[in-house]
């Protein structure tokens, strides 16, 4: 039983009593495997374990710091603990639950310590098993007793039961039943905080639903986070499919186009070409990936570039490529080249009369992947160069996917002279095998 000699001790650990309930949830919210529990409404059985691992063994050492002396009643959450973890967890999660978070107190001869937190517990369970839709128990905040007045006016008018409300009584019932139990027993037997029946009975209430109420509020905060990283994460891939569905398309089109010129006067290197092209369309009808190494975009390329050489002839179009070795396995977006260098031909290669040329260049600096197309086309006037990034399909298609993945941790410029040539230059985060996120979605760096 815990007693105070003065109004100010009493004020003062009861405020210390919600913000140990703050403190804790906080530090709990830290662990990512914990949000990712939280974020879970449907627990598995492995989950509900790791819920009860994260909160019985925190609020079970502060039963033990409650047992050092008065100072420290305020540390002692084992009612509210118990009643949390019903209502996350379910009427098994918070038994067992709370019988663990009370085993300091019952090894300590207080042997209805755990009766008590096994009943909250269940209590919180049962609740959590009555409401029509869970996400009652995470409506359950701080000021949720503001809205009893409107909710006994809505129930006399509608004759409706209000579930917001069911938590709430739940934990207010718990400690008027606990205050019952330790006066009506030897006070060594349970712990609770003897106020008397005055004016801080109230405060004494409204503080252990505080106790609940602000954990549930913080980790709510969390899972609305969470849910909106996810609901960005969604976004992004459905824009990226979009993106990626332009491309694709595109792409055939101008392929089967040189494979049916072929066809009328060279059979054979039509066949050839149509072998390519069942390479490049194995690759597209792949499961997405939006990262890929640079390694396989190359490859893809060299084989869109034998369709092309096939097309203006070896002498007329020639491919270099100077790759640093180290680059070669680091992550680049899909289809990041084939636009580009689609691009290069149709527009800068296709108009020249005598042969042209195409280099690709990349080069790792303090971990910047720099990629660079470089032809010796045509170029691109001076009043168009600017307006590239908004026309056509090709080049602003690989600067917004560009955009959608890095934000604004990208580089992508074009210079270009007429009559000589136009090179673009592709500035992006190297990324590395063991960086990518598992859903492909994200550069880790960018989750």
């Amino acid at each position: 039983m815990g007693t105070f000699t003065s109004n100010g001790e009493l004020l003062f650990t009861l405020l210390l009593h919600v913000g140990a309930a703050a403190s804790f949830s906080a530090w709990l919210v830290r662990s990512a495997i914990f949000r990712k529990v939280l974020f879970t409404e449907v627990r598995d059985s492995d989950q509900k374990i790791k819920l009860m691992l994260f909160v019985a063994p925190v609020l079970a050492l502060g039963v033990m710091v409650r047992m050092v002396g008065r100072p420290y009643h305020f540390a002692d959450l084992m009612l509210e603990g118990s009643y949390l973890l019903g209502l996350l967890g379910g009427r098994v999660v918070g038994p067992i639950g709370g019988s663990l978070i009370s085993l300091p107190a019952f090894l300590n001869h207080e042997w209805l310590s755990t009766p008590v937190a096994a009943a909250a517990g269940l209590a919180g369970g049962l609740i959590r098993q009555a409401v029509t839709n869970t996400e009652v128990v995470w409506r359950f905040g701080p000021f949720t007793f503001l809205g009893i007045p409107r909710w006994l006016l809505r129930s006399l008018r509608r004759a409706t039961f209000s579930w917001e409300m069911l938590p709430l009584g739940g934990i207010i019932v718990l400690e008027l039943a606990r205050q019952v139990i330790g006066q009506a027993t030897k006070p060594q037997w349970l712990f609770y905080l003897d106020v008397g029946r005055g004016w801080a009975f109230p405060l004494l209430v409204l503080s252990t639903v505080m106790a609940v109420a602000v954990p549930l509020k913080i980790w709510h905060s969390t899972r609305t986070e969470m849910n909106l990283e996810q609901h960005q994460q969604f976004l992004l891939k459905a824009r990226m499919d979009a993106l990626t569905a332009q491309i694709n398309p595109h792409f055939l089109f101008n392929t089967l186009n040189t494979v049916s010129s072929l066809i009328r006067y060279d059979p054979e290197m039509a066949r050839e070409v149509v072998i390519k092209l069942s390479n490049i369309l194995r690759r597209l009808l792949r499961k997405h990936e939006t990262f890929v190494p640079l390694q396989e975009e190359l490859d893809f390329i060299d084989d869109y570039l034998d369709i092309e050489v096939a097309r203006f002839g070896r002498d007329n179009l020639r491919i270099h490529k100077e790759i640093e070795e180290q680059t070669r396995e680091a992550f680049v977006p899909s289809m990041l080249l084939q636009p580009i260098v689609e691009n290069a031909i149709k527009h800068g290669l296709a108009a020249k009369l005598d042969g042209g040329e195409i280099v690709i260049r990349t080069s790792s600096r303090e971990t910047r992947l720099t990629i660079e197309v470089e032809d010796n086309g045509v170029g691109i006037p001076d009043d168009r160069l600017a307006q590239v990034f908004g026309e056509g399909i090709g080049i602003s298609n690989v600067h917004e996917r560009l955009r959608v993945l890095y934000g604004s941790d990208f580089k992508m410029d074009i210079s270009s002279h007429e009559g000589q040539g136009t090179r673009i230059r592709i500035e992006v985060p190297e990324i590395n095998a063991g960086v990518t996120e598992s859903s492909g979605v994200l550069p880790a760096s960018s989750a």
